[in-house]
């Protein structure tokens, strides 16, 4: 109830137009990409118990019941992913730190590389993620410099989340 607007699914409407719209969006696509990911952590739970049942001798027991343990946190979403940072932090560190080569969501020296969502599973090392964006600010890439010595871990991590989560929702030119 709290993210319609006007009747209508913001996940239909292609028009944002304002922050808390911006915000019901991604907040919903979160949640169908956690309620994704969890479906399939069951089912690999489920899985692993299975084989770790299967597969013991009397000796391995502990080590059969741990995973099995692990497995069931995982199926049951205590160990289900988080972003690590902080949206809003994020956005202002972007803007101060990464806005002049990429202000929104372009690439003004390898045009072809963008920040959005397609162009990130494409190029990014390890995909469209928060640790793999953290990695490539982190160390830095081609025509990228490294802000491991400028920025803090936080500061990293922050533009992460800021970068996926916009991705994801769509940057606005």
């Amino acid at each position: 109830q709290l993210c319609r607007k006007q009747g209508t699914d913001l996940l239909s409407n292609v028009n944002i137009s304002s922050t808390e719209d911006n915000f019901c969006l991604i907040f919903h696509k979160i949640s169908q990409i956690q309620t994704k990911l969890k479906m399939k952590l069951a089912v690999f739970a489920t899985l692993a118990v299975s084989a770790s049942a299967l597969s013991f001798v009397p000796k391995d027991l502990a080590k059969a019941a741990q995973a099995g343990a692990v497995a069931a946190a995982i199926a049951g979403g205590v160990a289900a992913p988080a972003f690590a940072g902080d949206v809003g932090a994020g956005e202002q560190v972007f803007n101060a730190n990464c806005a002049a080569c990429h202000a929104g969501g372009q690439n003004v020296i390898m045009p072809e590389k963008t920040l959005e969502k397609e162009a990130l599973e494409s190029y990014l090392a390890g995909g469209r993620n928060e640790k793999a964006v953290i990695t490539q600010v982190t160390n830095g890439k081609n025509a990228m410099p490294a802000f491991g010595g400028r920025l803090s871990d936080e500061d990293i991590a922050n533009v992460a989340t800021y970068v996926i989560t916009t991705s994801e929702a769509g940057w606005d030119e």
